[in-house]
């Protein structure tokens, strides 16, 4: 199946209980179309990468390496049959939900073109947060999503443009290592031995590269 853009999702300012920043955007309504620009850094910068799309909580999301959020409606599919209860696509907060497109095999660092403008790089794997949680209001929700691994892929904004349903997705450029999404995030909740197949690798920017070091100082 050709992979395609399943549905595009854009989120209002609405009250968030689950974090002192008041506000969330997570709760995402269908569009036809979305248009999308690099939002800057995530401290000072626009936000989302699409425009029109609310984040609440600045400190930790959007900005460049956050501009996009995508998952792909087959595990969406999946956390249906899981749960026992339906899950409209931007369930899980996400901007572009795929179909046929093997999400979170994507590589840090390679390029998807959507349609016939937008070039999108995979930037890395959604850490779940309390926001989520309160949306889902599912038992033990944060766990089981870690343990599932499969999280959906934040992507900057390599060519801005406008993105619409259907569009085709294909990925244009691999890189020559082997550090996927599902690896990055194990690496970033706790796994040393993916923390450093990831530094490695050398497919972090030098903030990321940072962080993992330091959460991982005491155990190297």
């Amino acid at each position: 199946m050709a992979a395609y853009v399943l549905s595009l999702n854009v989120g209002a300012r609405e009250p968030n209980p689950a974090k002192g920043v008041g506000a969330t955007g997570i709760g995402k309504r269908p569009v036809d179309t979305i248009e999308l620009r690099p939002p800057g850094p995530k401290h000072g910068g626009r936000g989302s990468g699409v425009v029109g799309d609310f984040i609440g909580d600045v400190a930790h999301h959007g900005g460049d390496r956050q501009a996009v959020y995508a998952f792909a409606r087959e595990e969406l599919d999946g956390w249906e049959r899981r749960l026992g209860r339906p899950i409209d696509d931007g369930t899980f907060g996400e901007n572009v939900t795929t179909r046929g497109l093997a999400v979170d095999d994507g590589l840090l660092g390679e390029r998807w073109r959507v349609g016939d403008e937008v070039v999108l790089e995979v930037a890395g794997p959604r850490i779940p947060c309390a926001t989520f949680q309160h949306r889902m209001g599912e038992r033990g929700w944060l766990r089981r999503f870690t343990e599932h691994g499969l999280t959906g892929a934040y992507l900057s904004v390599e060519t801005p443009g406008t993105m619409s349903v259907g569009d085709p997705v294909t990925v244009v450029q691999r890189l020559d290592h082997d550090i996927t999404l599902v690896v990055a995030f194990r690496a970033f909740t706790g796994d040393l031995g993916a923390a450093e197949r990831v530094l490695s690798a050398g497919c972090l920017p030098p903030d990321e590269v940072s962080w993992l070091e330091n959460r991982f100082a005491d155990r190297r």
